[in-house]
């Protein structure tokens, strides 16, 4: 692991052999009996049949970097791998490449589809996992699970039979989410609510007796064919005298009652709403307590079913829409047809518009599982970044649903339930969905083999549990549960938990409910909801929308650490991480940038310190020089501020502490500074390499969490380590490393500011790069003062100064005024022709006057005042302040010339 440097970083030669160096070694696998404090993060399980997209990049990233922190920091820190088995999508790649060679599901049978689906998992599985350890995961892959392994099944049956055995599980008829496109069941929250243009469609119902019509509103004319009755509000005046009459359904000549319900919000519409009890949820509530039928009129795939007049059989709901529109307009019962903006329900995982739909569905009852969760958060346990997302998660578990977890798949866990299929005549009927023969139902945590009641033969039933009934257990049944293992009781509860805030819903505040349910605390007490990957146009990064980024296609380009540093460093605390999937080298610029120069850092400090580094320890504290002291000093704040943001989950703060001090402090000011020492040409080497060398390790030991493969690769050619270490299993610096000196810092800053000042001036009059130039200091501080005395050399090599002196300066020159008053002044007069420089500045000056004069026209004028937005008055105000003060700055250049007016 210690080859030279290659002159060029080039991270495909050093990235994927390092990550097989720390898997050999196992580096990142935690025994139960580990010392250290416990800090666990599990992974929110990527679908088995992904790859890896920019969303990952992003949260996987970030546990990384939070992990890698925790365990340099001494603790016991596991971050527990595992997959999905995904139930929807992982099915429906499967059936599309069935359907390739003209097959479905039904054609194999359930064994044989499944078994398909296995082995396509088998052959595909580890691909989203490998794409993680280029990415840098330092997770125990030893203890990579799989949410349909027979560990995780027994739990996912163990949690079902107990919440069943209490209750809380039940089967019923309720209006689900329904996907024609699936063919499954969804909840709630698997349902992605798109607001878009639509229609609010009002037809006439004509009133029994003939003595008028009632008109309603509704955005489905279809679900028109399932409509029993008509609602009103109770106090709704225009229709009191019409409660408990008869309409009649124009295109079905069917009678309906008219009843009053305090549900009906008679500012919609008209404030008569048709009650389709089969096909809306209010409605199927409106239909209980009145007792009205529920008239299913559409089958699993969206279509016009047999309780529909003949001619709306077979029909598209969507192509039935039409026609029913058709044919109340034909009737002269179509009152009118509104633009209406409302939300449509789409298949989160098919983007179909979702059908409400009456069903007999299996039910978990959320209440008595929210309460307590919900407890939790007000008691102060459980702490969320941003804090905001604390009240979205309250308000949910304040109004929580009961959740459908019953899915129309073949894939998944398949619902332990058996219906015995047994009369009592002895004769066995395959036919009977539930109940059957003598009407047993059992629920068990094993696989039963007969009847307990009669002896009689038994069918499990076809449904397959919701993907997020496993995943939601993961937090404990990835550690052996319900066995009392060694593990459980080592890694439970968790730490932290971060991810999108897209799933809070789905599952993390499921997680807390079960944790809390079955395990008896919280799975975890921080939830850091990250922001989403967007482009520039602010779009969420969507394979339909095409604005995708590949993070596998920025790794082989760039390297996992610029991937890192870039998602790292370009999203604070509450914000969304802004890429342009057009224009890759721009996006990850700052993560490739930072990565070559800090390999520039290491070649060039690395060949000066092949001979060797003393430890700091063994450096006489009075050879070190101001610099020194300096550079220790920030690497002291470095030290305080990284610790401090990491802590804080400000992990951009915490990266941004560490790029400064490398680029700026240690490149671009110490290490300029410590040259003559480094090359010999002055004394003290001994001290400047054992300085360099050991802030060198300190900042690299900082930056390794978010960029592990360049800072291994350099950290394990400084001296002083032992062969073979790591730098992932080094500790992280503490401030005591470094020590801090406030004098050093005012007094080194002073040398900075009178080195910037002169380069200023040579940059603004135009000073060829290789003259010399003179400099006057005058009206020294006491500060600036000590900064010549101690770096009077470094001020004058670095800002290539022929002469320092302090005094008056006399005759032209450039002059610019520190911050605490002392005049640095860098006579002109031969450096360059005075005349022409003098109309320059003024021919800018005049420039700029005019752009003035025209700013301020422009603002005065009432009618842009008036029209224009807020935003772009201040842009131009800030223009007009912007050119004034560079006249102004232009002027005081020629008075300091001595320029003629």
């Amino acid at each position: 692991m210690t080859e030279p440097l290659a002159p060029q970083f080039d991270p495909q030669t050093i990235e994927a052999p390092l990550y097989q160096w720390w898997t050999e070694r196992e580096l990142y696998r935690v025994s139960a009996d580990a010392p250290g404090e416990r800090y666990v993060i599990q992974m929110p399980p990527p679908n088995v049949t992904a790859v890896l997209h920019a969303g990952h990049g992003l949260t996987y990233t970030i546990q990384d970097v939070l992990t890698r922190f925790e365990r340099m920091r001494g603790a016991k820190a596991l971050w527990l791998p595992g997959t999905d088995h995904a139930g929807i999508a992982t099915q429906n790649v499967v059936e599309k490449l069935l359907a390739k060679n003209g097959q479905t599901r039904f054609d194999l049978g359930r064994d044989a589809f499944v078994e398909q689906v296995w082995q396509f998992v088998r052959e595909t599985g580890s691909t989203i996992l490998d794409q993680l350890k280029a990415l840098g995961a330092s997770c125990d892959w030893s203890r990579t699970y799989f949410t349909l392994d027979p560990a995780l099944s027994r739990a996912v049956r163990e949690v079902f039979v107990r919440l069943h055995e209490k209750g809380l599980i039940y089967r019923g008829k309720y209006i689900i989410n329904w996907c024609p496109r699936c063919l499954t069941a969804l909840s709630n929250e698997e349902v992605e609510k798109e607001e878009r243009d639509g229609s609010l469609w009002h037809f006439k119902y004509p009133i029994e007796d003939g003595s008028g019509f009632i008109t309603i509103a509704t955005t489905r004319p279809e679900t028109i064919l399932g409509d029993v009755a008509i609602a009103v509000h109770p106090t709704d005046e225009r229709y009191r005298a019409l409660i408990g009459r008869n309409v009649r359904v124009p295109i079905l000549d069917r009678l309906i009652p008219i009843v009053a319900d305090d549900v009906v919000d008679a500012t919609f519409g008209t404030g008569a709403v048709k009650v389709t009890p089969a096909h809306d949820a209010t409605d199927f509530e409106i239909g209980r307590r009145h007792n009205l039928a529920a008239i299913d009129i559409m089958t699993d795939d969206a279509k016009i079913s047999d309780a529909a007049p003949e001619r709306f059989r077979g029909l598209d709901r969507f192509v039935a829409r039409k026609r029913v529109v058709a044919e109340f307009d034909q009737l002269g019962l179509l009152d009118k047809i509104e633009k209406h903006r409302n939300a449509v329900g789409r298949c989160y995982r098919c983007d179909t518009v979702v059908e409400p739909k009456l069903s007999d569905q299996w039910f978990v009852k959320m209440a008595p599982l929210a309460a307590p969760a919900l407890q939790a958060y007000r008691d102060g346990r459980l702490t969320f970044i941003p804090e905001h997302q604390g009240d979205n998660y309250a308000t949910w578990m304040e109004n929580i649903r009961d959740w459908c977890i019953s899915r129309q798949l073949w894939w998944g866990h398949r619902i332990p339930v058996w219906y015995c299929n047994q009369d009592q005549a002895g004769e066995t009927r395959g036919e009977k969905r539930q109940t059957g023969g003598c009407g047993n139902i059992m629920v068990s945590r094993d696989t039963p083999t007969q009847c307990d009641k009669c002896g009689g033969a038994l069918r499990q039933d076809d449904d397959v549990l919701d993907t997020w009934f496993s995943s939601w257990l993961v937090t404990f049944s990835s550690l052996g549960w319900p066995d009392k293992t060694p593990d459980l009781a080592a890694f439970y509860p968790g730490t932290t938990m971060v991810t999108a805030p897209e799933i809070l819903f789905f599952w993390v505040a499921r997680m807390i409910m079960a944790g809390i349910e079955f395990m008896g605390e919280i799975p975890f007490s921080t939830i850091y909801l990250h922001g989403t990957v967007r482009d520039t146009q602010h779009r969420k990064m969507s394979k339909s929308l095409g604005n995708g980024i590949d993070p596998v296609e920025v790794i082989n380009r760039y390297g996992a650490d610029a991937l890192r540093y870039t998602v790292v460093s370009g999203m604070s605390v509450g914000t969304d991480l802004i890429l342009d999937p057009a224009d890759l080298d721009t996006s990850f610029a700052s993560g490739r940038h930072f990565a070559n120069k800090l390999w520039n850092i290491g070649r060039f400090l690395l060949g000066h310190l092949e001979s060797g580094a003393a430890p700091l320890a063994s450096i006489d504290p009075s050879t070190l020089t101001l610099a020194d002291r300096w550079i220790l000093s920030r690497a002291h704040e470095t030290i305080v501020t990284a610790t401090q943001h990491n802590e804080r989950f400000r992990l951009n703060e915490a990266a941004g502490a560490v790029y400064h001090f490398l680029w700026s402090d240690l490149a671009d000011w110490y290490l300029e500074q410590v040259k003559p020492r480094l090359y010999g040409t002055q004394p003290g080497g001994d001290t400047a390499r054992a300085v360099a060398a050991h802030v060198f390790d300190i900042a690299l030991r900082l930056l390794h969490p978010v960029m592990p493969f360049v800072t291994e690769t350099l950290w394990q050619r400084l001296p002083n380590h032992a062969p073979d270490a790591s730098i992932s299993l080094a500790a992280w610096p503490v401030s005591t490393e470094a020590p801090t000196n406030a004098g050093a810092i005012t007094d080194f800053e002073s040398v900075q500011a009178i080195i910037t000042a002169v380069r200023v001036l040579r940059a603004e009059y135009g000073v060829a790069p290789g003259l010399s130039v003179n400099v006057t200091v005058g009206d020294a501080s006491k500060l600036a003062q000590r900064a010549i005395d101690a770096e009077g050399e470094t001020i004058r090599r670095l800002a290539k100064i022929e002469s320092l002196s302090l005094g008056v300066s006399s005759g032209p020159g450039a002059t610019k005024v520190l911050d605490d008053g002392t005049k640095i002044t860098v006579p002109l007069g031969e450096l360059v022709d005075m005349d022409k420089e003098c109309a320059r500045l003024g021919a800018e000056a005049t420039k700029l006057d005019g752009l003035v004069v025209a700013q301020e026209n422009k603002l005065a004028n009432e009618q842009f005042v008036s029209r224009a937005p807020p935003a772009v008055i201040e842009k131009e105000r800030e223009k007009l302040v912007s050119w004034r003060t560079q006249a102004e700055s232009l002027r005081e250049q020629r008075r300091s010339l001595g320029c003629a007016d």
